[in-house]
């Protein structure tokens, strides 16, 4: 297992594996080549990145038993997914900036992030552990009163992208099991979803497997799992944290 990480450090982006609290540098490639190029840097004096930078992210609509059962939907039968674009991409500690002119809610989602390591075509879910890199967590922040505004077509990509409107790490996380994993997010200090990874209609390898099959995915590419129950709208000021053991925090602040 190894935890990896991209940060500024005096000016300059670089990349590496953290370990209690501190960070060794590497050279080459994250998702290729790569080795120690030396440099160690404690935690604390550096600033953490987005852990690395999608071409696209896909996000999942409707992935979860619970969460099916709760709001009377019926079971896809393959992936229902958007596209979130890459101005929406935060790292750890950013701010989720409110988009100008926009009074109504803005909903969080914490989510399993799955990134993907290796170009990735039409492979099989027993292919997909090969081509998946590791795991980060993802809070999927939605614009929700802006979803149906048209009542022909639903504002997905819209209501899903504005800027900051995708906080992503704090690391990438290797060698985990996603069917022992729960994501767990707070809210302003209060738990607001705890829910385990196991009860996802389609599993990561699935997921993986599936959408493969529509689309290349490239390394660095990112889809976010879905939510299950208990998001809910952020307030003004409010910090939001979104957990699961193995990868670590992803904290940051609305508004």
């Amino acid at each position: 297992m190894a935890l990896w990480v991209r940060f500024l450090a005096d000016d300059e982006i670089g990349f590496g594996t953290l370990s209690d609290g501190v960070i060794t540098q590497f050279q080459g490639d994250m998702f290729g080549g790569n080795s120690p190029s030396g440099p160690e840097h404690a935690l604390s004096s550096v600033r953490l990145l987005a852990p690395c930078t999608p071409s696209k992210m896909l996000g999942l609509w409707n992935n979860f038993h619970e969460r099916a059962k709760l709001e009377g939907l019926s079971h896809p039968q393959h992936p229902l997914y958007f596209v979130k674009t890459p101005n929406s991409f935060s790292g750890e500690g950013e701010r989720i900036p409110r988009p100008a002119g926009y009074s109504g809610k803005v909903v969080f989602e914490g989510e399993l992030g799955v990134v993907i390591g290796r170009q990735c075509r039409g492979i099989s879910p027993q292919q997909a552990p090969e081509y998946v890199f590791g795991y980060t967590c993802v809070n999927d922040v939605t614009a929700g009163n802006l979803l149906k505004l048209d009542p022909l077509f639903v504002h997905w990509t819209r209501a899903k992208s504005f800027d900051g409107f995708c906080p992503i790490g704090p690391c990438i996380a290797t060698g985990l099991d996603p069917a022992q994993m729960r994501v767990q997010v707070m809210l302003a200090g209060a738990e607001r979803q705890n829910y385990p990874v196991a009860d996802m209609i389609f599993s990561p390898h699935e997921i993986v497997s599936r959408i493969s099959a529509d689309m290349t995915l490239e390394p660095g590419d990112i889809i976010a799992c879905g939510t299950s129950v208990g998001a809910c709208a952020m307030q003004d000021g409010d910090t939001v944290e979104v957990q699961i053991q193995g990868i670590g925090v992803l904290t940051n602040h609305f508004g």
